[in-house]
């Protein structure tokens, strides 16, 4: 098994998986869906109470292991393994619409720098989605095919400080903005009543879990890669503060814009794609400033794509016993298909099902839902049967620390998940607060549907899995 070059390597590598599109625009739409400021405190109870924890976890039973998510489940218990396919089909079909956007990146970045004034609506009416989709395909499967090491770490250790380098330049020039101080006033100043509202933590907590890539089995699989003498609980914590931070400075950067230019900052999800644009084009120095901003959201997209695609090459290496090349040509063939039907959704064909387009579909169930239903499986799989004293031997020792880590996983972190995805089967999702599509309608009946129906399936590999004696 292939291992990351320093200790360095694995932590950019880890940030790129966590810092994606969700950061840099999707944080702010669902920020400022959300009463601003107010936002950030069940954000950061999310993040640093329950996302923080769960991520040590996960690295831990990776690095302890040295296995594919799989491999790691099957040696808690060998039906297990079940878990560990469903968190890779879960990782796979949000990779088959997440590289849709990517894709839109891309395209939104050769447009500003070829000075093309292409409206959104106009974009997805042509099959431009489709062949920009492509070609995000293709560049993720060549990254993740050359390895570890030569593929992965080092196209995130030039491009995580690319994207940090540009957001701070571009964080700068928007101090220059009339509209600075007003927004800076509308994202640090919390309106404590909006606290009362159950929405605004669904929000937090799906926006911190999907952000940190917690949950998906991403980290697992890069803490398989890891060094034996890396501290865990420092580097989570190094990752955490990096993708906050990066969050908060993609804030300071596009919220001067919206109180600039007086947009509304709270248009959710038609920010990106469909009203900075508008902005960009009436801003001094607006061209250049568009093309470092879709650069900087393809380049985080690209980082979050590899890691995804990761997840799944690891699994089937390992599991038939190929090359990584040969494994990652087949995977890459596969995704290359899957990734059709949203991209074709968004384009001259608009492919729906139930009248809703394929994209809105997949994001609203399998990356809302299935996101919190991963990360449950995987706080119970490796808290429930697994003792205290080998997590604490895996992280170096029984200390106060590891047993409240470890509580927090078994105890805490299950029941936040649990009660998250009760909510959402009962209420619906929040529409775009959680979505990453401009102008996407809610869907909660089917949603609830097709939950139930996916709760249940899980109960039943518990309850299987129960029956047997713990060892």
């Amino acid at each position: 098994m292939e291992r990351w070059s320093s200790n360095i390597g694995f932590i950019l590598a880890s940030i790129g998986a966590a810092v994606g599109i969700g950061n840099i625009w999707r944080f702010s739409a669902v920020l400022g869906q959300n009463g601003g400021g107010a936002y950030l405190v069940p954000y950061f109870i999310a993040v640093f109470v329950f996302a923080l924890p769960l991520m040590i976890l996960e690295i831990t039973m990776g690095r302890q292991f040295r296995a594919d998510v799989v491999g790691a489940f099957r040696k808690v218990r060998p039906e297990f393994r079940v878990i560990g396919w469903l968190l890779c089909a879960i990782v796979f079909l949000i990779l088959s619409y997440y590289l849709v956007i990517t894709g839109w990146t891309v395209a939104y970045t050769f447009f500003s720098a070829t000075g093309s004034n292409v409206v959104f609506s106009g974009f997805t009416g042509t099959y431009l989605p489709v062949i920009f989709a492509v070609f995000s395909v293709v560049v993720t499967g060549i990254i993740v095919s050359i390895g570890v090491q030569k593929g992965i770490e080092r196209i995130s250790v030039i491009l995580i400080p690319v994207c940090i380098v540009i957001l701070v330049i571009l964080a700068l020039f928007s101090t220059t903005l009339p509209g600075f101080g007003e927004a800076l006033t509308y994202l640090l100043t919390p309106d404590f009543s909006v606290l009362l509202h159950a929405d605004i933590w669904a929000a937090a907590f799906g926006q911190a879990f999907f952000s940190l890539s917690v949950g998906e089995g991403i980290l697992l699989t890069y803490g398989s890669y890891m060094a034996k003498d890396q501290k865990i609980p420092s580097a989570a914590l190094i990752i955490t503060v990096a993708d906050i931070g990066i969050a908060l400075l993609a804030g300071v950067v596009i919220f001067p814009i919206v109180f600039s230019y007086g947009l509304s900052p709270a248009i959710g999800a038609e920010l990106a794609f469909t009203t900075l644009p508008i902005a960009f084009s009436l801003m001094p120095a607006g061209q250049i400033f568009a093309v470092a901003f879709f650069a900087v959201l393809f380049f985080a997209a690209l980082t979050s794509s590899v890691s995804m695609l990761e997840v799944c090459v690891a699994a089937i290496e390992e599991a038939a016993g190929w090359a990584r090349r040969k494994t990652t040509l087949v995977v890459t063939g596969l995704l290359l298909v899957a990734t059709m039907f949203p991209a074709l959704s968004y384009s001259a064909m608009k492919l729906s099902f139930l009248g809703l387009p394929v994209l809105d579909l997949m994001d609203e169930t399998v990356g809302s839902l299935g996101l919190h239903v991963a990360a449950l499986l995987l706080a119970v799989a490796f808290t429930w049967f697994l003792k205290e004293d080998l997590f604490s031997a895996y992280l170096g020792g029984p200390t106060r620390l590891n047993r409240l880590l470890f509580l927090l996983c078994k105890y805490l972190i299950p029941v936040g998940l649990l009660v998250t995805i009760v909510s959402q089967l009962v209420n619906g999702m929040e529409g775009a607060a959680s979505s990453f599509i401009p102008g996407t309608r809610e869907i909660g009946a089917i949603l609830q549907v097709e939950g139930v129906f996916l709760v249940a399936f899980i109960v039943l590999i518990l309850w299987t899995i129960a029956r047997k004696p713990m060892e």
